[in-house]
């Protein structure tokens, strides 16, 4: 799938307004969002009635050192960008990522296979 990404051309940017940062959102879609999940990650996700989809990329508690952490949410957000042009749009989602298998491939592999379960990719 991260083929097709690339070989679309289509790389659009990650914008600020896109990006989930009041801590009450945070626990509202930890409270009261569905939640999917695959080994490694879990998906929580809720309609937003923007016309736009918000993400945030939460770490568990413990997760490695600054810099894997980092290095995790760089990958988070790079794929979500590639990806979001095939994602239906009006849902707030947290992407919760857990320690382990960190590669592009990897997360590219999660992050499509959580966005499948949901039912959030466009046909």
């Amino acid at each position: 799938m991260e083929t097709d990404l690339i070989e679309t051309g289509f790389f659009g940017r990650f914008e600020r307004k896109e990006r989930i940062k009041n801590p009450v959102d945070f626990k509202t879609l930890f409270k009261t969002g569905k939640k999917i999940s695959i080994p490694g990650a879990k998906l929580f996700f809720l309609e937003n009635n923007l016309g736009m989809n918000r993400v945030g990329f939460p770490l568990i508690r413990g997760y490695g050192n600054a810099v894997e952490r980092n290095l995790s949410k760089r990958y988070s957000r790079e794929v979500y960008r590639l990806f979001k042009s095939h994602l239906n749009t009006g849902y707030d989602m947290l992407f919760l990522i857990y320690p382990g298998n960190d590669s592009f491939h990897s997360r590219c592999d999660q992050i499509r296979q959580l966005c499948q379960k949901a039912g959030l990719i466009r046909e």
